[in-house]
């Protein structure tokens, strides 16, 4: 604490004067930040996509490396970042190296998750670094979200049509799906893993993509380990005996077909299993991110295809033209399924 506090005075005496101005977080916090932002740090990669979808050039760094098929889709600079972890609850980033980017604000996830959080976050605001907290718990707080960090960024325009985006992509797929009565609705088990035996109860905002396609998690209940990826039994997935099996891992979509003991899960039987699309990031989950805007229109197309007809090739395109500022081309999106 005495070598933070020497950093907080040294800090103080050097930094440049700027003028700043007053904020609400969504935290309901009184937070001071500069005027002009420039650099910005995600605590967790769920924020940092956020800030990348904003403005790519307004992240300092990254939680983590891209992987190299990932790198493709993403702009070129982001490989040259520096790499810092996470800063929460359940990560460990480093501090001083944190301190060493000389951020003009930090955004974390989860004020009211832990006390770590907060914790981590005074320290850093004693340092002189502002602050701020975000609502990501779920894809309905996405749009909310994105027009908070164009407010706070001087991104405005720009976070408006992301976040239009987000609100009617939810708001055609509960509409196409509102009125499907509850034993229509299709029932469906998340498998992750390797060997598919892990997965998300109902309740879980890892999996909070199958209620809102109108779909039943057969793994009912809520989430008893923050983390997720609750350990079943083969015995347990054959009682639940699901209509539709949605994978995480590829290595588990390779074999689950020829796979005697899922041969017996009536999804598999009807070759009603769908590999989740991951580039650049898992449209579902893992981490959770403005992809859902995409991925939640792809599971209501693939639960419900009369009810959402979806273009699984124009809306990509539009999606990652937006999101992304990629065009797709052919060989791309044929990645994308494959």
């Amino acid at each position: 604490m005495r070598r933070y506090a020497l950093l907080a005075l040294l800090m103080a005496l050097f930094a440049p004067v700027v003028e700043a101005r007053q904020i609400t977080d969504m935290a309901g916090r009184q937070v001071e930040v500069p005027e002009h932002i420039g650099r910005v740090v995600g605590s967790v990669s769920p924020v940092t996509w956020m800030i990348y979808a904003i403005d790519p050039a307004l992240l300092a760094a990254v939680n983590s490396v891209p992987s190299g098929a990932d790198q493709e889709y993403l702009c070129q600079d982001l490989k040259n970042l520096p790499v810092i972890g996470g800063f929460g609850a359940t990560r460990g980033g480093h501090q001083e190296a944190l301190l060493a980017l000389h951020p003009d604000v930090v955004v974390f996830w989860g004020w009211g998750q832990a006390a770590a959080n907060r914790r981590q976050a005074q320290q850093l605001e004693a340092l002189g670094i502002p602050v701020v907290f975000v609502e990501l718990d779920r894809l309905e707080q996405y749009a909310e979200a994105l027009r908070f960090l164009g407010d706070l960024l001087n991104r405005r325009e720009r976070a408006e049509q992301l976040a239009n985006y987000g609100d009617r992509a939810l708001a055609s797929v509960r509409t196409a799906t509102a009125d499907i009565p509850a034993d229509q609705r299709v029932r469906v088990y998340y498998a992750e893993g390797m060997d598919g035996l892990s997965t998300e109860p109902q309740e879980s905002f890892h999996a909070e993509l199958i209620p809102l396609a109108g779909g039943i998690n057969v793994h009912q209940g809520g989430l008893k380990h923050y983390s997720g990826r609750e350990r079943l039994s083969m015995e347990q997935v054959l009682l639940y005996n699901p209509q539709v099996v949605l994978v995480q891992e590829r290595a588990f979509f390779n074999v689950v077909q020829t796979d005697a003991r899922w041969q017996k899960v009536r999804a598999i039987r009807d070759g009603r299993v769908c590999l989740i699309p991951d580039l650049p990031l898992n449209w579902f989950d893992r981490p959770p991110s403005f992809m859902r805007f995409l991925g939640l229109q792809w599971l209501a197309h693939r639960l419900y295809p009369q009810r959402f007809p979806l273009d699984l090739r124009a809306e990509p395109r539009r999606f990652y033209r937006l999101f992304l500022g990629l065009e797709l081309g052919d060989e791309q999106l044929e990645q994308i399924w494959d």
